[in-house]
């Protein structure tokens, strides 16, 4: 079963804004600071509600409404230019026995009357099983070839990390005037694994130049005359597209804002804004023994004591579904740290990512537990650059597993000359199945 407890217990839909911690807690008394700049303007199609499908029909449809059998399926919101697309769906028996394949297909169209182009700048999909199974692993774990992962968010968001684009991508798609093509026609095959489920992560990054509407679709597999299973063709899956509506049964709707009720965030289906935060932050090395630590995708009932939301706003989404894109699923983040020593004397600092127990305000510092707990809040792999003593950059891959209350290792160690300063730099794609808010941490040795 822990296959499903993986698949469906990542970003759960409701926090308490006070846990209830069955190990015992330590307090890190250390600034918690919210990191400077913001997300960029790029909008992202954002397709992860329902995260579990057990039916056909839509997921997401930027599509205008005219002449469709559900017309508020269709947010009408056309995209153009540098644009993403993320999609993150599970796939279960909609009955005990029923084995039939569902298949995930993205579907562009051009409304204009001129031929579209567009360009696959990078982009990867995998599934579950087999391609990225939720392994136990150590953590940190170098990962200088990028063949570790665990689950099919971390493998996709280390691919997106090195700008690898999957073969399964065609690196253009030329889509004819008032005419459609697949970007993605993918199965999500539930046989012959125990239990019968499956899941696939899904980034794209393109570049068109001209208008499109996209619309994420589910479909179960159509028969051959021999009975074979064989995948949708495109006219199915613009016949769906005109003919159905959205996939039932739908998510836990969120709770609206600034609710006195319990906290539910709800799951992510519409066009979000943002996919990249860049920024450069200037750091005065703390005390000998003492440390400053960043919010990363903090959010609402889990700010830090920041008061800063990182999640990405929603430029349109479907009412029954989350107010803004939280957990940041796909964002890259591209931090520099500019760390100044202001002492008369070397200081060695230490950088670690951590995953502390989720709060809105701070009671004494971040919240640790003695002994992590069992549930995974982090799966993905980071890529640190940094200066040596001898000039050179340095550049290490690591991928972390980081459970709920967790301190990480270091991931960097430098020894910065009095009155000196020296850069390092992190980058990361914040995966899929992970559960926020994280820190970066930079910590003066005694």
């Amino acid at each position: 079963m822990r296959i499903l407890v993986s698949l469906l217990t990542s970003a759960p839909l409701l926090f308490a804004a006070s846990p209830v911690v069955s190990y015992p807690q330590l307090i890190a008394q250390q600034t918690v600071k919210p990191l400077p700049g913001k997300l960029n303007e790029i909008p992202v199609f954002n397709s992860n509600s329902p995260e579990l499908v057990q039916g056909e029909g839509i997921l997401l449809s930027t599509f205008p409404p005219t002449n469709k059998a559900s017309p508020h399926a269709h947010l009408n919101f056309p995209l153009q230019g540098r644009f993403d697309i993320f999609a993150h769906h599970v796939a279960k028996p909609p009955k005990p026995g029923d084995l039939k394949t569902l298949y995930l297909g993205i579907l562009l169209r051009n409304p204009t009357s001129e031929t579209v182009t567009v360009n696959v700048l990078s982009g990867a999909s995998y599934l579950s099983q087999p391609d990225a199974p939720f392994i136990e692993l150590p953590s940190p774990v170098p990962n200088p070839a990028g063949n570790v992962y665990a689950g099919p968010g971390s493998r996709v968001m280390n691919d997106l990390l090195r700008d690898k684009r999957q073969p399964l991508f065609p690196a253009t798609l030329t889509i004819l005037p008032q005419r459609s093509r697949l970007l993605l026609n993918a199965p999500i095959p539930v046989k012959p694994f125990e239990p019968p489920l499956n899941g696939r992560s899904t980034y794209v990054r393109l570049k068109s130049d001209g208008k499109v509407y996209v619309a994420s679709l589910a479909q179960y597999a159509s028969k051959t005359p021999t009975g074979a299973e064989r995948s949708p063709s495109l006219s199915e899956w613009k016949a769906l597209l005109q003919q159905q509506g959205l996939v039932t049964p739908r998510d836990q709707a969120p709770t609206p804002p600034n609710s006195n009720k319990s906290l539910v965030y709800g799951r992510v289906a519409g066009v979000s804004r943002g996919f990249r935060w860049e920024t450069t932050v200037d750091v005065t090395l703390p005390s000998p023994g003492e440390a400053v630590a960043y919010g990363i995708s903090t959010l609402w009932g889990g700010r830090l004591g920041t008061e800063q939301v990182q999640s990405a706003p929603m430029l349109v989404r479907y009412s029954d579904t989350a107010y803004q894109a939280h957990g940041n699923y796909g964002v890259e983040y591209d931090l520099t740290f500019r760390l100044q020593n202001p002492a008369a004397r070397s200081r060695e600092v230490t950088l670690t990512f951590d995953t502390p127990i989720k709060q809105d305000e701070l009671n004494n510092g971040l919240q640790f537990l003695d002994s992590p707990s069992s549930q995974v809040f982090f799966r993905g792999t980071v890529k640190v650059a940094y200066e040596t003593p001898a000039g050179n950059e340095k550049t290490r891959y690591f991928h972390l597993v980081q459970h709920r209350g967790e301190r990480g290792e270091p991931l960097a160690t430098l020894t910065i000359p009095p009155k000196q300063q020296r850069q390092v730099t992190v980058q990361f794609r914040y995966p899929p199945d992970a559960t926020p808010p994280q820190v970066l941490t930079i910590h003066t040795q005694d």
